[in-house]
């Protein structure tokens, strides 16, 4: 199976993480912020992160803001979009393993940043069961 494309966003809260999380993925995509600039705006990032992972199908994204709720809600308003909050290792596989979530959103100012390499490499490596269950509920979703 060949390795999803991955794309990267960040506002001002998330983008040392985004930073982080880009030295370790170096073939991800880089969405913005491409500079810290403390009145940038998350849903604009969150939106072309969100669009570009729907029109690259198989795709990935990991977006980062303060505490990881506003790009979460505005990558959620994207249809095709399956975003979660990866507060956790183990929430990264769940989400991606029962709910097959293609954006992983990071809290850039909570106290996980230092795991949150590793719950993007969980997220990344985990995919999706396609047990009946879990497809019959993604099936609910529209």
């Amino acid at each position: 199976m060949p390795k999803p494309t991955i794309y990267l966003g960040a506002d001002h809260a998330g983008f040392e993480l985004k930073e982080r999380l880009k030295s370790s993925l170096p073939d991800a995509i880089d969405l913005g912020a491409n500079t810290l600039v403390a009145d940038d705006d998350y849903p604009s990032i969150a939106r072309a992160v969100a669009e570009a992972v729907v029109s690259d199908p198989g795709s990935v994204g990991i977006l980062s803001c303060g505490n990881a709720v506003g790009v979460c809600v505005v990558a959620n308003k994207t249809k095709g979009i399956r975003a979660g909050i990866g507060f956790s290792i183990e929430a990264a596989r769940s989400m991606r393993n029962d709910d097959d979530v293609n954006v992983l959103c990071v809290p850039g100012r909570i106290a996980i940043m230092d795991d949150a390499v590793e719950i993007a490499k969980a997220f990344l490596a985990t995919p999706f069961s396609n047990e009946e269950r879990h497809v019959r509920r993604l099936a609910q979703y529209d």
